[in-house]
């Protein structure tokens, strides 16, 4: 388990907490009161820097190295070797920074898509670090045109830094390839439940994001901009993203007030990647609660019901 710089409390008390279980062990002294009493010590850590969090902090905690991404949450969420991925845009190729494709959870069939950053070097270089370019918005909207005809809910995980903005994607139209998702996401007649699952930035997050119930987990973010991006053009550098981080009221809580989102998935003490199995059962759970209730819905009900809750986070003067 890696460790962020605020998060180094815990792993001190980490290390004491192994090194006496090992000396126990080695020396057959019973240590079991003193190792109680670092657990017990940990949690309370845990729970005193988890609990005060400052927005800079969660957004650090959401770029966690071990925090699970969205092929783990597709593997943890589904019924085993139901998943299948499928690939291609049908015009240009494969992006390997968006991944989707059919499954079943709970045997119930589903269409899961969402934004894949890499583990190793390679990866992350394959993946592009989790962000998408034209083909891969191309890709995604081809798969939701795909469930939308079998009358299957789309579901999305957003982990993104933001849309790829090489050369190449501008070439091949990145902006009009991520509005188009957006429009024809407002028109979609099946049920979209989108997920933040890590970051949540920009168009980059919005290409995949138009739900009709849209979801973070408790140690995300989702803004318009990322805290670094939004110094360098405010401040001509990175120095001031902590308060960056404050003012785009980016945390869950802040979304959820502003009533941006409809809701707060909980996480295990401390992220996902703490305990990723809890993670994926609250996630599971919360998506077998929304297929349930928007069964019911008709085509029209549905487009109008997403229509009418983004309509509504605007303000509009006669």
């Amino acid at each position: 388990m890696e460790y962020l710089e605020f998060e180094l409390p815990i792993k001190d008390l980490m290390e004491q907490y192994q090194t006496c279980s090992l000396v126990g062990e080695e020396s057959g002294v019973d240590m079991k009161l003193a190792c109680s009493q670092i657990e017990d010590k940990i949690i309370k850590t845990k729970q005193e820097i988890y609990g005060n969090l400052t927005p800079w902090q969660t957004v650090q905690l959401s770029r966690h190295p071990d925090r699970p991404y969205t092929l783990d949450f597709i593997n943890g969420i589904t019924d085993k070797d139901s998943f299948l991925e499928l690939h291609g845009d049908r015009a240009f190729g494969d992006d390997h920074a968006m991944v989707g494709g059919l499954a079943k959870i709970d045997g119930q069939s589903v269409m899961i898509i969402g934004t894949q950053k890499g583990r190793t070097t390679k990866e992350r270089q394959l993946r592009r670090f989790g962000m998408p370019s034209p083909e891969g918005y191309r890709k995604a909207l081809r798969l939701m045109k795909l469930a939308e005809k079998f009358r299957i809910p789309v579901i999305t995980f957003v982990d993104t830094p933001g849309a790829y903005p090489g050369l190449e994607a501008e070439e091949r139209g990145q902006g009009e390839a991520i509005a188009r998702n957006i429009y024809e996401m407002t028109q979609l007649k099946t049920p979209i439940f989108t997920y933040i699952i890590g970051e949540g930035a920009s168009g980059g997050a919005l290409g995949i994001g138009v739900g009709n119930k849209v979801y973070m987990l408790q140690y995300t973010w989702y803004s318009v901009i990322a805290p670094e991006s939004c110094s360098s053009i405010l401040w001509r550098n990175w120095n001031h993203k902590e308060d960056a981080a404050n003012a785009l009221k980016l945390t869950p809580n802040d979304m959820l007030k502003n009533k941006l989102i409809d809701g707060i998935v909980e996480e295990p003490l401390g992220g996902a990647q703490y305990d990723p199995q809890a993670a994926y059962l609250n996630v599971k759970q919360n998506i077998l609660h929304n297929i349930s209730a928007f069964s019911k819905f008709s085509e029209k009900e549905l487009v109008d019901q997403r229509q009418e809750k983004f309509i509504n986070m605007g303000v509009f003067k006669g």
